[in-house]
């Protein structure tokens, strides 16, 4: 007497490799979107552009100062990748991740494709999870095709010299190296982050333009709110902070916690845009009429309207929680490394420094009309007190620095070259170096 053979759930015997539909669909993802013109066109934007820049600092002499490592562009090809991971992770990275992501699945609504697909043994879960897994490959492999054009370009351009890091030492050419690869590396979460975010706007939009323009205007949303507020929570929320987090890597006593709360926070923006986008999906009516007329603009007007009022709502609760920027962190760092950079500018020129030499800096640091705490432009008295050898014990010699801050606990530094010099000097050996004071560039822990 045979018994029936037990029932074995469907997911259990699908088969793997080549026969998957998940897989199969990847492929097919994949190479939809390899094949579009803008996609190319990234992937050689990607490549050309660090070249190009490098190129163009070879032959100028100025410098983007405004950028972190900036000055020293011109002495060291890490500083270049660091300044073009600066401008990436502000607006170039966001741009991506919309362009792949954006109209990932909006598209399929404009050509109305969406029935054509399912019937391919495909459910909407297959479709769903390989158009993620496409779009997450290729946002992670331009990421890192233009962290590597960077380094190349820096490197063969440039040269791999070393570097004055965050604090005023100077770091070996190996050290630096291992840095910069590792920023670029800690800054796949955030880029996986927006490419969900466009992914997210594609989807509940049906739009390709409000899904391509959706991780552009959360961008700059960032940027926004970081110029305002003096409260540390909602910075470390926003989706662009783990942009931030590598700058504690570069200090001579590094500081990890900004950096592990804001890819924390990456992680948790992936999760939530995937399953509401998961949800959105799901609930879709794919054989209702009101497909057939395609999207219309009422859902995103009312997307907007909703991001609007998110926006207003982070902008008015900027200001809780501790302040990451007082004057008494601004003070410390600055102090700490002027007196780093100043002993540096002494052993360039020639002059024997003790070793363990140290100079009595007394740093005061203030806002103009406005209460000393905050991001935004400050201005630092640095007093050095030096021995004098006669009647009067002490000359003090006071150094003024216009301070600009942001609400990652970074800042630059800049004094009229009257006194510090301009932004390059002459060394004892008679080669032209970056003058270590021109423009003080560091970083703080905000927790």
């Amino acid at each position: 007497m045979s018994s029936a053979a037990p029932s074995i759930p469907a997911a259990a015997t699908r088969p793997i490799g080549g026969e998957d539909p998940i897989w199969n669909a990847f492929r097919a993802e994949l190479q939809k979107l390899g094949a579009q013109l803008t996609i190319r066109l990234l992937a050689l934007a990607c490549v050309a552009c660090p070249f190009a820049f490098a190129a163009v600092l070879k032959v100028q002499s100025g410098t983007p100062n405004d950028a972190l490592f900036g000055v020293y562009a011109h002495s060291s090809g890490y500083a270049l990748s660091l300044v073009l991971l600066t401008f990436a992770g502000n607006w170039g990275l966001p741009v991506i991740a919309g362009l792949i992501g954006g109209d990932l699945f909006a598209a399929e609504d404009r050509h109305g494709t969406w029935k054509t697909i399912l019937t391919r043994s495909c459910t909407r879960i297959d479709v769903f999870v390989a158009k993620l897994l496409a779009a997450a490959a290729l946002a992670v492999g331009l990421t890192l095709l233009l962290a590597l054009a960077s380094l190349l370009a820096g490197v063969l351009l440039i040269g791999a010299n070393s570097m004055v890091d965050l604090s005023g030492v100077t770091t070996s050419s190996g050290q630096m190296l291992l840095l910069t690869v590792l920023s670029w590396l800690l800054c796949l979460l955030p880029t996986l982050a927006y490419t969900s975010i466009a992914i997210l706007f594609s989807i509940a939009s049906r739009n390709g333009i409000v899904g391509v323009l959706g991780p552009l205007f959360v961008a700059l949303v960032t940027q926004l709110l970081f110029l305002i507020g003096n409260g540390v929570i909602v910075h470390l929320l926003l989706p662009g902070s783990a942009y931030l987090g590598w700058h504690g890597l570069f200090t001579a006593h590094r500081f990890l916690g900004p950096l592990v709360i804001s890819s924390l926070v990456s992680v948790a923006w992936i999760v939530g845009c995937v399953w509401a986008s998961l949800a959105i999906l799901r609930r879709r009516d794919f054989l209702a009429s009101a497909e057939r007329r395609g999207p219309g603009w009422r859902t995103p007007v009312k997307a907007v309207a909703a991001t609007a009022a998110l926006v207003a709502a982070l902008a008015l609760l900027s200001d809780v929680g501790p302040s990451a920027v007082t004057e008494h962190r601004l003070s410390a760092a600055i102090g700490e490394e002027f007196n780093r950079l100043t002993l540096r500018q002494q052993e360039l020129i020639g002059r024997q420094v003790p070793a363990g030499a140290k100079l009595d800096v007394l740093p005061t640091c203030n806002r103009r009309a406005a209460k000393a705490e905050g991001p935004g432009d400050w201005t630092c008295s640095l007093n050095v007190y030096l021995p004098q050898a006669h009647a009067v014990p002490f000359s003090a010699t006071s150094v003024e620095y216009d301070v600009s801050v942001d609400a990652g606990g970074c800042f630059k530094a800049s004094s009229p070259p009257s006194f510090i010099g301009g932004p390059t000097m002459v060394d004892a050996a008679g080669e032209t170096v970056t003058n270590p004071l021109y423009v003080v560039y560091g970083c703080f822990n905000t927790l």
